[in-house]
Formats: C-alpha cells, structure tokens, sequence
C-alpha cells in the first residue's frame, strides 16, 4: 500500500512515522502541497492519498485521482465536508475518516478558549508585558452557577458536558438524537432543549454540531437575536455553522459578550498557513481587533495523544481496504 500524504507537516510526519513501525506493508511519502486538482497528478502511482480538513477533493480532484487508479481517500479528520462524497462514490472510491480522537482536548480547548474571552486573560496577559498592570476593561463573568448551552452532544460535546459540569453549571444539551445517558446515568446534562430554549437560556453556548447543508448558518442574526446579552459565545466545530458577518453584529451590538473560535466561515485559505510577512484583508483582522474576542488557528485537536489516534486509525483503515477486512468503526464515508 503505497499512499501519497498531502499538506505533511513535521508534527504529522513523527506522529505517522512513530506508529509506522507496526504497519511494515504500508509505505507513505510526504509532500507539503496540499490536494487540490492542481497537485491531484502528485499521486500517480499511489494506491492512496492521505488529506486533512482544509483539502480540495472536489469533483474534478476526483476524478484526476480516479485516473491515476487511486481508489482510497484517507481523511485524517472526522470531517470530511472537504469530499465531495457522492461524486467519489459514483467513481468507486472509497473515502474513510477518524471519526473520533480525543474528543476531549477539543472539548479542553473549548473551554479554554471560553474562559480566556470571558475573562479577557489574553489582554490581561499583554498588558502585564508591556508593564501595565492595570485592570479596566478585564472584568469578566463567574461562570459557577451559570447555564451551558451545549449544542451538539457526540463525544466531544459529551466531554465539555462533563468539563461544564465541574464548573458548577446547569448543562442544556440540544441533539437530534439525544443522548439519554448523559442525563440519566452520568448526570452531565440537566435537560435537552429545542435549540430556541437553548439560546434563550444559556450564559455560555458552545457549538459541536455537525456541518451539513441544513446546520449552515444556523447561528444567523435570527439566532444570535434570541441569545441572552452578553452570551459567550464558543465554536470549536466548523465555521460554516456560523453567518461570521451576522457574528460581527452580534459582538458589536452587545449581544455577544465574548467570543472564542478556533473556527469561521471564511478560513479555508488561511488554514495553517503563515501570512504574517503579509498585508491582507481579512475578516480575522476584524475580530482580533475586537477586546473580547479570542481566535486560534483550527488547533483544538491538536494534542499529542490526538495525533496519535489520528496516525494509528488513518493507518488501520489503509491496510483494512488493503486486506479487504474491517474499517475502524464509523470510519467509511463510502
């Protein structure tokens, strides 16, 4: 099995070359380019290639690929609203993801990037720097006795459930499919909401929902209209959940007491990419310059048990299509 890793950087080379050792008939090479139609022809000659959440694999990606007699597409990513999955079926690929590493330091980072916000602990931290030590304009909210709005309850939401629990708050899990356990038997969730009461109701509301065509947007000027003033607002999941110019009016009206996102809307051509030698215009400057909000650069998962997970299960599920054996669950996309 011979795979072509696209967009490698040094952390996925020694996470995926630490846990090689125990996959003896897969062979990968790394190359910095990432999967676009322009780079597709990289993989001729390779049985697989390997992508993350910022690729390219839309139809003609594909279909270039298909040509080269690549059948496997491995996202290392439990998303995979970066393929255009039916066209890969229809071309008889076989696309897999991890559809679950560590949910609990994205879940972390969630509340860390609450709590930063909230507290405005990043310009706390800036002052102390330049010797200013003083406190006007950091004042934040207790969280202890106040409600999260946890909207989406998979693992990850499940684990900051738990995290929101320890802090004292009353949890509102809003799920199409709720997790009746998490009320019942762990007692990390008081109560499942319509996502309205949700809104109406939460101090703190953090999105893990999944991303698909009927969930886009759905944090809008409407939504953010029926939140509580001043709401702290948290998104670890996926920008496209999020209208960021309906977000913007929201910060800037009052509504949105503090933000903390790891994700937006328009990231797609920043996604681990540095531009700081650069001037651009972009909607990230905008919410940097605001006090009360934090950004980081889709880094949520990024923890060294979670690349491990991600290594280990991209790699099982190469040599199950391989060997034509069992995928690692829930890991076929088609």
């Amino acid at each position: 099995m011979k795979i072509l890793f696209y967009d490698a950087r040094d952390y996925d080379k020694e996470s995926f070359d630490a846990e090689l050792k125990d996959y003896p008939s897969v062979k990968i090479d790394y190359v910095e380019a990432n999967l676009t139609p322009v780079t597709a022809s990289l993989a001729r000659g390779y049985d697989a290639v390997c992508a993350f959440v910022n690729a390219e694999a839309n139809a003609m990606t594909l279909e270039i690929l298909r040509g080269f007699d690549v059948k496997l597409v491995l996202m290392r990513c439990a998303g995979f609203d970066a393929v255009n999955v039916p066209v890969a079926k229809d071309l008889g690929m076989t696309v897999t993801r991890v559809p679950a590493y560590s949910p609990e330091a994205i879940a972390e980072h969630a509340m860390g990037l609450a709590l930063c916000a909230n507290r405005r602990i990043h310009k706390g931290y800036i002052r102390v720097r330049e010797n200013d030590f003083d406190l006007s304009g950091l004042v934040g909210e207790t969280l202890h006795g106040k409600t999260a709005g946890i909207i989406g309850t998979g693992r990850i939401g499940a684990a900051l459930c738990r995290i929101c629990k320890g802090f004292g708050m009353h949890v509102l899990g809003s799920d199409l499919y709720p997790n009746q356990k998490l009320v019942d038997e762990e007692h990390v969730v008081d109560e499942y909401v319509d996502y309205d009461e949700l809104y109406r109701r939460s101090d703190l509301i953090s999105l893990h929902a999944f991303l698909n065509e009927e969930s886009r947007h759905m944090i809008n000027d409407e939504s953010i209209a029926k939140m509580k003033d001043g709401v702290i607002f948290v998104n670890t999941g996926r920008g496209g959940l999020v209208d960021t110019q309906a977000l913007i009016r929201g910060i800037l009206s009052g509504k949105i007491g503090a933000a903390g996102l790891d994700v937006y809307d328009e990231e797609g051509a920043n996604v681990y990419q540095n531009h700081s030698g650069e001037v651009i215009d972009s909607v990230t400057a905008r919410l940097c310059s605001f006090p009360n909000v934090v950004m980081t650069s889709h880094q949520a998962f990024f923890t060294k048990e979670a690349l491990s997970q991600i290594a280990r299960v991209t790699l099982e599920n190469a040599v199950a299509f391989d060997n034509k054996t069992d995928f690692v669950d829930r890991s076929v996309v088609c």
